[in-house]
């Protein structure tokens, strides 16, 4: 399994969006001079995360983007899910039940579930909120004498 740049840039944007929360939208060429990412690329990730119910918007003016929830909502597993699909480290395990013709006495199967399982419960156990604390804990140790 290998995260895309659109699986990073997904994390970043929603990063970026509890950030620099006020209650206003962010208009998404803030986001994007923030984070060094094109707008035109940005416009490929943000309907994925509007679909999933993930951001609010705003046409207009004073339109763009901002989170729907809380921070502490969003798991960075369910983030990357809506962007990159199932994140099973094989392809014989992306359907429940399994459909491989040899999964009845495939030997490596239970270490792919293994594999699955640690994967999904790791990226499940990191909110949204646990990246920007440590995105907050992180810039207040930049100092110099």
């Amino acid at each position: 399994m290998k995260i895309s740049t659109k699986g990073r840039y997904a994390l970043r944007v929603m990063v970026d969006l509890a950030l620099n929360d006020s209650g206003d939208f962010i208009p998404l060429r803030n986001v994007s001079s923030r984070q060094e990412i094109t707008v035109k690329y940005l416009e490929q990730i943000i309907p994925l995360l509007s679909r999933a119910g993930y951001l609010k918007s705003s046409r207009g003016k004073d339109g763009g983007y901002r989170l729907a929830r809380h921070p502490k909502d969003y798991t960075v597993g369910d983030i990357l899910r809506k962007v990159e699909g199932d994140l099973s480290p094989v392809a014989c395990m992306e359907d429940e039940p399994n459909k491989c013709p040899r999964n009845a006495w495939c030997p490596t199967l239970p270490m792919w579930r293994g594999l699955s399982k640690v994967i999904n419960d790791y990226l499940d156990a990191i909110t949204l909120e646990d990246l920007v604390d440590q995105s907050r804990n992180r810039a207040g140790q930049d100092y110099s004498i």
